[in-house]
């Protein structure tokens, strides 16, 4: 009897030694570099299908990145159709603006010469009706016109006293029109509008150019409280003048801060974290060079990922991934070549021994709880 009773604790020991290994090696799902889970009841299963239904998932090859650099070139050449315009530009005057008037062989109608006076603090203003007081011409019209058409008016009603007048009009202080370019840029401030046509690139030169910290991808422009997104990076990289613009009165520009303009690095690599985006932009071969690259012992060179979420979703696909396989040379040139974008994820995963180890190292606690199951003593002997 006691005999009996030995041989069916051991069985039961082994047992349940093989029913636990079985139940962490099959029942139990792993994440790649991660941890264990729970035993799949069929729901997280289906949740995973509807997942990667979500996804494209692409593999990076020669092909992916012809494919990428002509989307990039096809909408860089649409968007160039639309250049800025600057022939023909004519200065509107407009409330505060400062004239200096002359009549020729009239010197009585021109400003008084000497004692320091400045054409600025002389000249003749265009008052908050909209017009200018001259001699012989009260009240003419100025506001919303150019320069050519305040000049015809004024000659037409000098005309009344003098015989063809002849004038020379100039704008000596430009007050009425002004832009605004905040942000991370050297010098922010508000600059004046002039008869020289000021574009968005100007603008931004005149306010020092960006600094260290700024976003040199992309620029916030707001014109009647409608904001457009201003491919900034397009324009000094690839010479799009679309990207530029013909700044208007109270057009505002804004550079925001580098920090958005990051991608996140996780997994098995030597060191994960986040890299900034920088002017010149960020590879895949850089980003992981930056974090020390894989682990040689224990990353898995084919599960090199990138997931990139869309803008807008598409036929119910929300997110690209790009898969990466880094064991030959040929993969390090395509991860040079394939250019990252700000929020992309790079995740490592943990090669297949690795995770094995990592699956006996889950296991060996429970092989040494086996040694702590009470012992069955009889008068006989151990059981």
């Amino acid at each position: 009897m006691l005999v009996h009773l030995k041989k069916q604790s051991s069985k039961y020991c082994k047992t349940l030694f093989v029913s636990a290994s079985i139940l962490l090696m099959n029942g139990c799902s792993m994440v790649p570099g991660s941890h264990f889970v729970g035993v799949d009841d069929g729901r997280e299963t289906a949740t995973l299908e509807q997942d990667l239904s979500n996804v494209r998932i692409s593999v990076i090859d020669s092909g992916l990145i012809a494919q990428l650099k002509e989307q990039s070139q096809a909408q860089t050449q649409n968007q160039k159709n639309t250049p800025v315009i600057t022939e023909g530009y004519e200065y509107i005057l407009g409330i505060g603006d400062v004239l200096s008037i002359g009549v020729w062989d009239h010197p009585e109608l021109s400003l008084p010469a000497g004692m320091q006076r400045t054409a600025a603090f002389d000249g003749f203003r265009v008052k908050t009706d909209g017009t200018i007081n001259f001699a012989y011409a009260a009240d003419i019209p100025a506001a919303d016109k150019t320069l050519k058409q305040f000049s015809e008016l004024l000659v037409e009603e000098l005309s009344k006293v003098i015989q063809k007048p002849q004038i020379d009009i100039k704008v000596v202080d430009f007050r009425s029109q002004r832009v605004y370019v905040t942000g991370e840029v050297k010098q922010p401030g508000v600059f004046p509008v002039t008869e020289t046509p000021l574009t968005l690139i100007d603008a931004i030169n005149q306010a020092g150019g960006l600094n260290e910290r700024a976003n040199w991808r992309t620029v916030n422009f707001t014109r009647d409280n409608q904001v457009q997104i201003i491919k900034l990076d397009d324009f000094y990289t690839m010479g799009d003048i679309s990207q530029n613009r013909l700044l208007q009165h109270n057009d505002i520009i804004h550079i925001n801060r580098i920090d958005n303009q990051k991608v996140f690095v996780l997994g098995d690599v030597s060191k994960a974290g986040s890299i900034e985006i920088n002017r010149y932009g960020l590879s895949l071969a850089e980003a992981l060079s930056d974090v020390g690259g894989l682990n040689e012992s224990t990353a898995n060179a084919n599960g090199v990922f990138v997931l990139r979420k869309r803008a807008n979703s598409e036929n119910g696909v929300f997110a690209d991934v790009y898969q990466l396989h880094a064991q030959n040379v040929v993969a390090l040139v395509l991860a040079d070549q394939f250019k990252l974008q700000a929020r992309d994820i790079v995740y490592v995963t943990t090669a297949p021994i690795a995770r094995w180890n990592r699956l006996i190292s889950q296991l060996v606690p429970t092989i040494l709880s086996f040694d702590k199951i009470p012992v069955i003593k009889s008068n006989s002997g151990v059981l």
